[in-house]
């Protein structure tokens, strides 16, 4: 910067205009105000000057493009067609996107591929999904940049349908095809989806995984489970340097503590060291405490203040969740109340839902549900049903009947929660109402969903639903399990024959 300052201070004492390579120079360290700033007071500046200063604040500092802008028309700089491509990049309003889209058309430009692209992936980021399949459906010859565009703005908005539907029609694909589907699973929760697009991918031919995919596919691993998957993934992402990728790391250690691997995890978490951000030290704090280890989550809370770092709301569900599992119902109640008063973090319907789970837990089911009473939001389904959880433990029939009325209001689809109160009712001997929610079960025709579950085996994650025969080996998988019951059936005939010889002798 010094150094630039002193080319600067030597062409205003020389006359010399250097304008161009000062501003490039300022880009690269960046000092984005300064540029500015030259561009303002230059004696001849140009489009080419305008648009690398217009495409610089198009990922931070989005208003400033629009001023520029403003300023290069005033002025008398007529914007070519890479202005209005870094102007819809930065637009964050449907309004100011269609008059940036009339701008362009009446400055004479036809929508070329990359413009028509540009245009497709404002509307889609903006949500509007008419408007981008619209643009879309007009580009007579589109490469694969603008089909990935399309696509991730249908996952983006979550039409995972959609997005299937453009990406079976693909006619070619690249790294960046497979890793927006993978993440829009992802982030829609159809993690078994996701899955499945990642092991189609690792069959294609010259397509490699990148840190996107990686960091995508990760996630989909810790919750479904996928441990073999994810140390796969671990190890192709250390062969290739992509563990340098805080994003990555992160996903790894992540996906290690939700799978019970908490020694691993911490051997992750370790080995980032000083580079570890909150997301870091996050999903460590959610690993000890969902897996009972409450005490080592509030010593590394500690660690963390005292290193530097700031709590969010996700670390004090992790500390909620560590009380709670560790039966403190005291410490529970003083982290809760520091959230506001220490770190101004405005309670969410995950924290109360874990207080009304800790209290209730601890049989103090009268302040659980006070607390639902002072929420200064709505309670959904969860809360209720950790009442109603903790109602059926402690043998409350009042407040469980309370909790249950908002759950049939809030689910009434749920018929878990009819027997959870029926269970309470029968435990309480009040049979007759027993028989009441029995017969509302049947009016309303509310069945219990099958359950299901998934076993990881050689790479391929299997579903089973209860008496499940869609499995393409079901008839092996029955077979096999014919052949055990009979085993066991042998064994325990052979151990009631042994067992009346000795009674006989």
């Amino acid at each position: 910067m010094k150094q630039v300052k002193q080319i600067h201070g030597y062409t205003l004492r020389n006359g010399i205009d250097q304008t161009k390579i000062l501003i490039e120079k300022l880009l690269e360290l960046p000092n984005l105000h300064y540029a500015h700033m030259l561009l303002h007071h230059a004696p001849k500046p140009t489009v080419f000057l305008y648009n690398k200063l217009i495409q610089a604040y198009s990922s931070h500092h989005q208003h400033k493009c629009f001023s520029l802008y403003s300023q290069m028309c005033l002025h008398g700089f007529p914007p070519n067609a890479h202005t209005f491509n870094f102007l819809f990049s930065a637009c964050t309003s449907l309004s100011l996107g269609q008059m940036l889209h009339a701008h362009f058309i009446k400055s004479g430009f036809q929508p070329d591929l990359f413009a028509a692209t540009a245009l497709l992936d404002m509307y889609a980021k903006l949500g509007n999904l008419k408007l981008a399949r619209h643009m879309f459906d007009e580009i007579p010859m589109r490469r694969i940049p603008t089909w990935n565009a399309m696509i991730a703005g249908y996952a983006r908005c979550g039409n995972m349908e959609g997005a299937m539907e453009l990406f079976k029609l693909m006619p070619s694909r690249n790294v960046v095809s497979w890793t927006t589907m993978i993440s829009g699973c992802s982030q829609n929760k159809q993690y078994e989806k996701a899955l499945e697009l990642f092991l189609r991918m690792e069959k294609e031919r010259d397509i490699m995984p990148n840190e996107v995919t990686l960091a995508s596919i990760l996630p989909a691993c810790a919750n479904l489970g996928a441990l073999e998957i994810g140390q796969r993934v671990e190890a192709y992402a250390r062969k290739n340097g992509f563990l340098k990728n805080m994003y990555v790391s992160n996903a790894v250690l992540d996906m290690y503590a939700k799978c019970g691997k908490i020694d691993v995890a911490w051997r992750v978490f370790n080995k980032i060291g000083s580079l570890r951000n909150l997301w870091s030290w996050n999903s460590m704090i959610m690993g000890f405490a969902v897996h009972g280890q409450y005490r080592k989550a509030l010593e590394l809370y500690d660690q963390m203040l005292g290193e530097g770092t700031s709590p969010d709301d996700v670390t004090f569900v992790g500390l909620l969740l560590a009380c709670t599992h560790g039966g403190m119902a005291e410490k529970g109640n003083h982290i809760f109340n520091s959230m506001t008063t220490d770190f101004h973090i405005v309670p969410k319907l995950e924290h109360y839902g874990c207080m009304v789970d800790l209290l209730g837990r601890a049989g103090q089911l009268r302040e659980a549900y006070e607390v639902i009473q002072s929420m200064h939001i709505k309670p959904d389904s969860v809360i209720w049903g950790a009442l109603l959880g903790a109602c059926s433990f402690h043998g409350n029939v009042e407040l469980a009947e309370i909790a249950a009325k908002q759950l049939f209001a809030l689910e009434p689809w749920n018929a878990g929660n009819y027997v959870i109160l029926s269970n309470i009712y029968a435990s309480d001997g009040q049979w007759n109402e027993v028989a009441k929610l029995r017969k509302m079960m049947k009016g309303n025709q509310i069945t219990k969903s099958a359950g299901h579950s998934f076993i990881e085996e050689g790479g391929q994650l299997h579903k089973f639903t209860v008496e499940d025969r869609s499995h393409p080996e079901s008839n092996q998988i029955f077979a096999l399990l014919d052949g055990v019951y009979e085993i066991i059936k042998l064994n325990r005939s052979a151990f009631e024959c042994h067992l009346d010889l000795d009674l006989s002798n």
